[in-house]
């Protein structure tokens, strides 16, 4: 995958289509990204450059329960490519330790 202002777009829209709002703001996340507790609020600090974003994005996709069903065919698309990269990444790291 490549990392992009356009990926990064389509993950912020597949995002809104989990009715998530993303927020690039100042802040001191010890994580480079917050979740508003009990909203669907994502705050990412905006100084991260697109790369940053695309990253806190897919931490963030790792931790919700999506249910690809819910989305449109083009989004559930998407989002199994994502997951796949993730899934990828993850087992590089593994092999790595």
């Amino acid at each position: 995958m490549k990392y992009t202002n356009h990926t990064l777009k389509k993950i912020e829209a597949l995002f809104e289509k989990l009715d998530y709002a993303i927020r690039y703001e100042r802040g001191n996340f010890q994580s480079g990204y917050c979740i508003v507790q009990n909203s669907n609020i994502i705050v990412i600090n905006k100084y991260y450059d697109t790369e940053g974003r695309i990253n806190c994005l897919l931490d963030i996709l790792q931790t919700i329960e999506v249910d690809p069903s819910d989305l449109e065919e083009k989004s559930a698309k998407f989002l199994k490519q994502l997951q796949k990269h993730l899934f990828s990444l993850t087992k590089k790291e593994e092999e790595a330790n």
